[in-house]
């Protein structure tokens, strides 16, 4: 057994070769940041990326969309000779497909791999909820298939990043464990996992049905996504993306069976609280689609328990929180393991707050979020229930409809803004009506009890405690102007002044 407060992610990563897929994408973006900043001794880290029209290798990828991003700015400006060396020297890509079997790459060159691989991290994944079924599946969950046997044949630990949402409908207090479906009945392997074989054999005969039925490619992509909506929500989730990332679960524990397995679940991953810096993001993530609704004037109520926990997590806090387990399962005996990186159960902000923070801080500083807000707001954004929202809509669809034939009649041309509205309102209460209506809140004891267990520069190097964020400083000075500079594109304005560093937070032990 390893000792209380002896774990090091530096000793247990340096030499190490570590595979990380997924660094395209957000958050594998800030693991790798961590990575190269904290852990310097670290023999290689190897990103497989597949090629796109304008990258046909994973190098030209690499050099093209993530050494330009603003994710290094801090290295390029404290460390700039040691950041080219290190991109140079120990970034190696491979042009890989994790979506099929050995990568895509020849059985030999798979062999090679593996055995150069002493970590996988695997952070890839489709985070569309609408995704069409056979690509959430291909990515989501087929794809462990094709990890789990290179980790078999390395011999080596592996990081699954998954969703505290992988909950589904179930309701209450949701714990680090192995998640029960909500919905129809799966057969339960007497190891934990769930058998999803069948199911998954169901799901794409289902699929290649429907691709034989529809000729048309726009609306096959369109059926097909409803097709994993209705199957997800038969079987206890709300989305495809959560349902198939279920499912990759139980092909993961399956896959490693009697090896070392991690299971990360974040909750919603919304901008740095810290590091590199405070805001940093990419794209517009959950909480964020609301807000852009919200400053374009698209939306004035949306249906959500204002009284429910919004569970929002740091994306820095979650990549800190996948190197701790990474440090663990090189270190510790193999086993399986899950955590959740989250804050409703230590740290809650419910949706009214953060709706009320949010309208608050845009009336008085709408003119600091150039990118964000055209105009100022002079609307006010309301949090109603499901009954309320429907009797709303309801009357809301008859008068704009009425408006709108009105319209047609008298030669008006385009689609009114009430249509847009309605529209917008509509698809933001479907697509993330799970999110934003909580009845479950999540727990991360056993996260925290890990980060415990980790040298005291560790603590402070790799917090993990959302005790950490303080929410009106976090969602009104850092986030909200995270995601003006970073995350939407320049309007015609000056771009805002860099978000001022915060001191150095407190170990999270300190927090309470």
């Amino acid at each position: 057994m390893i000792r209380a407060n002896n774990l090091s992610v530096q000793a247990a990563l340096s030499g190490k070769r570590i595979l990380l897929t997924g660094t395209t994408g957000f958050l594998a973006k800030v693991v790798l940041e961590k990575l190269i900043r904290s852990v310097p001794q670290v023999e290689r880290i190897i990103l497989l990326i597949r090629g796109n029209r304008n990258a046909a290798t994973a190098r030209e990828r690499f050099e093209r969309e993530i050494a330009t991003s603003s994710i290094f700015d801090r290295l390029r400006e404290e460390q700039p000779d040691y950041l080219a060396q290190f991109f140079t020297e120990k970034i190696e890509c491979i042009t890989g497909e994790i979506t099929e079997p050995s990568f895509g790459l020849p059985a030999g060159r798979f062999i090679e791999l593996a055995a150069r691989v002493d970590l996988v991290i695997n952070a890839a994944a489709s985070v569309n909820f609408r995704e069409p079924l056979d690509q959430a599946l291909a990515i989501n969950t087929l794809s462990l298939h094709y990890l789990t046997a290179l980790t078999r044949v390395a011999n080596a630990p592996l990081v699954q990043v998954s969703t505290c949402y992988v909950n589904g409908f179930n309701r209450g207090e949701m714990r680090e464990q192995v998640v029960a479906p909500a919905g129809a009945s799966i057969p339960r392997h007497h190891d934990g996992y769930y058998e999803v074989d069948a199911l998954i054999t169901r799901l794409l005969q289902k699929v290649e049905k429907l691709k034989e039925a529809v000729r048309d490619a726009r609306q096959c992509e369109r059926r097909l996504t409803e097709l994993g909506i209705a199957e997800a929500r038969r079987h206890g989730w709300n989305d495809t993306y959560t349902f198939t990332k279920w499912l990759g679960e139980q092909l993961a524990m399956r896959g490693m069976a009697g090896r070392a397995l991690t299971i990360l679940r974040p909750s919603i991953i919304e901008s740095t609280l810290q590091e590199p810096a405070p805001g940093w993001l990419e794209g517009v993530k959950v909480a964020d689609a609301v807000i852009l609704a919200y400053a374009r004037g698209k939306t004035s109520f949306f249906p959500a328990r204002s009284e429910g926990i919004i569970d929002i997590i740091p994306a820095d806090l979650v990549a800190n929180g996948i190197l701790l387990s990474a440090a663990e399962a090189l270190a510790a005996p193999p086993g399986h393991r899950i955590y959740q990186c989250c804050s409703g159960a230590v740290n809650p902000v419910t949706m009214g707050e953060v709706i009320r923070l949010i309208q608050d801080e845009s009336k008085r500083n709408w003119r600091k979020y150039d990118r964000l807000f055209h105009q100022e707001p002079t609307h006010t954004f309301r949090v109603v229930g499901n009954t309320t929202f429907r009797l709303g809509m309801g009357a809301v669809r008859a008068g704009v409809g009425a408006w709108s034939m009105l319209r047609r009649a008298t030669g008006a041309p385009g689609e009114s803004k009430a249509m847009e509205k309605m529209r917008t309102t509509q698809t933001l209460a479907v697509t993330f009506s799970v999110y934003s209506q909580p009845r479950y809140r999540f727990h991360s004891k056993n996260l925290l009890a890990l980060a415990k267990r980790f040298r005291p520069y560790d603590k402070i190097l790799f917090p993990v405690d959302a005790r950490l964020v303080n929410w009106p400083d976090y969602l009104c000075r850092i986030h909200m102007a995270g995601l003006n500079r970073y995350a939407l594109w320049k309007r015609n304005a000056k771009p805002v002044e860099p978000i001022a560093q915060t001191a150095t937070l407190p170990a999270a032990e300190a927090v309470r």
